[in-house]
């Protein structure tokens, strides 16, 4: 039986179902949470730091959060992270029913819940090709899957269910996001138990996790995969940065028909992850990677360019099928030729060098459009993603994906513990 025909093993269903109660959680507190923090204060800086606490956690603790959950049971990790997410969510809403909620309280509370989804989001990236034996076809079908329903319930469902249940009190909201947490925690309990990582606990944690870090910047194929989402994130906040601005002076747009843009987006993600192991299969994963990564850089050319909000939907719906496709295509492929005992620290440190350039992104789309036009942060926004694409086409050739899947299935899958560290194929040159 070809590995296109096999089926998903039965834990998959209950992470999927785990994974998507989160994200609905997740999507009522991302919309409550601001709105919270404005029944509290009107002032731009302090709703400003409860946003930028929930991101801290990555740029400060993201490739040591890796090598922690290299050194731990991947399932018990995201079980007791999430059974301590619904906890620490009784804080505010006992602070609320007393009427003491302050804005220093939702700022902790949010770098807490950002700091658990570190430690969750690792995880649960590390697990996933352990139990899926690290087949790249099932691979690509369970991420699928699992980014499909994340875009659904986070983008779709969570915001509106989140302003509508605060209209019941300020508490509910985050009730129901720790409701959430704590279904979660007990349907991952109930996954099967995988092999415990090999990374040698008596080593230093700072060697370890500099090892993840020397992994990804010593092999090209994940240097790319790393490149990509980092470049793409400083376009894309730059970008989101203005949009608002731009629908409104350019497009004519009011609160409604903004939402509706947004809206068109997480649409079109819906569809390129369905689609992405189709045109994986079809080009390749390296040539897929690389067309819908230049999709994304002529959609936002296309929004630039816009006339009216009918094209700048449709190229928003385009945009975001590249960023559906890529965010199944990229993950799968890294899960399916990193080592077991790796995968925490690869996967920490290519997500904390995206979440480190979305600030550059914020600062450079707010200085282009007040130095030039509204519009000028879409082109250079364009042209950034475009010109990444060009870099890094070789870096994510079909022939470096196939020889890394190559070598992966050669040594038979993940390293045995305590065979060390390995270094990359391709990188001896560089030591």
């Amino acid at each position: 039986m070809t590995s296109d025909a096999r089926k998903l093993p039965t834990g998959f269903g209950r992470l999927w179902t785990a994974q998507t109660i989160s994200s609905l959680g997740d999507g009522v507190t991302h919309a409550a949470l601001p709105l919270l923090a404005l029944t509290l204060t009107r002032d731009p800086m302090g709703l400003a730091v409860v946003t930028a606490a929930g991101t801290l956690p990555w740029l400060l603790f993201g490739v040591l959060g890796g090598a922690l959950v290299d050194r731990w049971d991947r399932r018990r990790t995201m079980w007791v992270t999430d059974a301590a997410r619904a906890v620490l969510l009784a804080i505010p809403v006992v602070a609320a029913a007393l009427d003491v909620l302050s804005i220093p309280l939702l700022a902790a509370v949010a770098f807490l819940l950002g700091l658990g989804g570190l430690f969750f989001d690792t995880a649960a990236t590390a697990y996933l090709p352990d139990l899926l034996g690290r087949d790249p076809a099932l691979l690509e079908r369970a991420n699928a899957r699992l980014r499909g329903t994340q875009t659904a319930a986070s983008g779709f469902a969570g915001p509106p269910a989140g302003s509508a249940l605060l209209a019941f009190g300020r508490a509910v909201p985050l009730l129901a996001d720790a409701v959430s947490f704590a279904l979660s925690a007990l349907l991952v309990r109930s996954l099967p138990a995988t092999p415990r990582p090999g990374s040698q606990a008596r080593e230093s944690l700072l060697r370890q996790a500099r090892a993840g870090a020397t992994y990804v910047f010593r092999d090209r194929l994940l240097l790319g995969l790393a490149l990509r989402p980092a470049v793409g994130n400083i376009a894309f906040v730059a970008v989101e940065t203005v949009l608002a601005l731009f629908a409104h002076d350019r497009l004519g747009l009011a609160t409604f028909g903004f939402g509706l843009l947004l809206t068109a987006e997480a649409t079109g993600g819906l569809l390129g992850a369905g689609i992405a192991s189709f045109l994986g299969r079809r080009l390749g994963t390296g040539t897929a990677l690389t067309c819908t990564a230049a999709v994304e850089g002529l959609a936002i050319l296309g929004l630039a360019a816009a006339p009216n909000p009918y094209v700048a939907g449709a190229a928003l719906a385009v945009c975001g099928a590249g960023m559906g496709a890529t965010m199944v295509l990229a993950p799968s492929l890294r899960q399916a030729i990193v080592p077991a005992h790796l995968m925490g620290r690869v996967t920490s440190t290519s997500r904390m060098l995206a979440m480190c350039a979305a600030p550059f992104g914020a600062l450079l789309g707010g200085w282009l459009a007040s130095t030039f036009d509204v519009r000028t942060p879409l082109y250079a926004a364009a042209g950034l993603l475009l010109t990444m694409t060009a870099v890094t086409t070789t870096m994510t050739s079909n022939r470096r994906v196939e020889a890394a899947l190559r070598g992966a299935a050669s040594t038979g899958g993940p390293s045995r513990p305590g065979s060390g560290d390995p270094v990359p194929q391709g990188a001896a040159e560089l030591l």
